[in-house]
């Protein structure tokens, strides 16, 4: 499809998380003083997109004003896909869970028919729970996508991206995640050969900075890292529309296409964040804070300081901790965790753990370093170290996350996961302090 726009004008981007952006393709094309005039500029039409209920408390709300060429409404009825996400639940199980890394496929695939769904914690019905995926591709979509069941965080690990949305373009690479509102269109173009990563489908509030507390006013994720993207809009072209509504997916032939909005303002908008931009902070006298303090982005849940989930980052810094076992420690946790692995290694693990791979520890589920990990870093040297050249993430769920049939029957799945733990000797002597 072509862009009304020049290439070097579809990859600027407007500042900040949160904002009341504005941004038009055209001069003049944004209504000035009002919403919804008789007539817009242009000829174009008004529309609005709302991200939450209209009644929400004002600092809650999430709405954005399209002046499109066609109203979203000009489509015929959808038909019931054959192709579809196959997100059934496997069979409750307690165990700890790990994957290899998604193959790429060798017939041709776009992102969509390469999204596998791996984990689950609520229908797509609900208001509150995620869904939880991966994704391996090896052409552009020739279609346009959006989700009725809640916004997408898309986590490249291999390969660049090119999400044009409705507002704008977003170009993604590893190290980078990208986040689609809640009924927003887009495509996702391959700026590489192949892309592989992770998406997390949030069907409850919609993702947002966490407060700070006693950190104060600065530090983690800072908000104008964050980018929006500036208004383009596509020419006329007949394309195949998709949509996944109560986990289904949908698609009905447009005579053009819906990424046709000239101007916009509002809040509920795509964005953009570098991974490696973001400030950590950690000890610098002795034992661990908790895991909380690498939180990018935040969804609450009806549980005050329980996430429905939180978006965390393992990303390089340096350990100072005196008199300290230094890999994450050994736990069992209340909150559910997926994990994947953008680059390098994990501290955590010495084997097993592969960028592109995934590992599931629910709720009390115990787990931490792998046998190596533990009897390297008991021994260490407590020398200031930098953990450098990796960037690891957790998506943390507030409820259980059951594995999906497909997750529990895959040639990705590490049957023997367990064992990374078996060989842990017993080191207790009474007589040693």
């Amino acid at each position: 499809m072509q862009s009304q726009q020049q290439a070097n004008e579809a990859t600027a981007y407007l500042s900040g998380f949160g904002n009341q952006f504005s941004s038009e393709a055209l001069p003049g094309a944004l209504p000035v003083g009002q919403n919804s005039p008789q007539k817009v500029p242009y000829g174009l039409y008004a529309e609005l997109l709302s991200g939450t209920a209209f009644t929400v408390p004002r600092a809650e709300a999430r709405r954005t004003w399209l002046y499109r060429i066609r109203p979203s409404a000009c489509h015929g009825q959808y038909q019931r896909l054959d192709r579809q996400l196959n997100a059934e639940l496997g069979p409750i199980t307690p165990n700890r869970l790990r994957w290899n890394p998604l193959t790429i496929p060798e017939v041709i695939i776009d992102f969509l028919d390469g999204l596998r769904c791996m984990a689950a914690n609520a229908e797509p019905s609900q208001t509150t729970g995620v869904t939880l995926y991966t994704y391996a591709a090896n052409r552009s979509m020739q279609r346009v996508f959006f989700n009725a069941d809640g916004e997408f965080l898309i986590v490249p690990q291999q390969g660049a991206l090119r999400l044009v949305t409705e507002l704008g373009v977003l170009e993604v690479a590893p190290l980078e995640i990208a986040v689609i509102p809640r009924g927003m269109r887009f495509r996702v173009e391959l700026l590489d050969t192949v892309a592989r990563g992770y998406v997390c489908e949030n069907h409850g509030c919609a993702l947002r900075l966490p407060d700070l507390g006693p950190i104060g006013s600065n530090g983690l994720a800072n908000p104008r890292d964050f980018l929006a993207p500036v208004a383009r809009y596509d020419l006329d072209e007949p394309v195949q529309q998709v949509q996944k509504f109560l986990g289904e997916l949908w698609a009905t032939e447009l005579d053009h296409s819906p990424l046709d909005v000239v101007a916009w303002h509002g809040n509920n908008v795509p964005y953009k964040y570098d991974l490696r931009r973001f400030n950590t902070i950690g000890t610098v006298s002795f034992d661990h804070p908790d895991p909380s303090i690498f939180t990018v982005l935040t969804a609450p849940s009806a549980v005050p300081g329980m996430a429905n989930i939180d978006f965390v980052i393992f990303p390089p810094r340096w350990m100072v901790a005196e008199n300290t076992f230094r890999p994450p420690w050994f736990h069992r946790n209340l909150m559910n965790e997926f994990m994947g692995l953008i680059t390098g290694a994990y501290d955590a693990k010495a084997d097993g753990f592969s960028p592109g791979g995934a590992s599931l520890h629910n709720c009390m589920s115990a787990h931490g370093p792998d046998n190596a990990t533990t009897v390297k870093a008991v021994e260490a040297e407590l020398v200031p170290h930098k953990i450098d050249q990796t960037m690891a993430f957790m998506f943390e769920a507030g409820s259980v996350l059951r594995p999906t049939a497909y997750a529990l029957e895959c040639p990705e799945l590490q049957r023997d996961y367990d064992a990374c733990w078996a060989a842990m000797g017993k080191t207790f002597n009474p007589e040693i302090r």
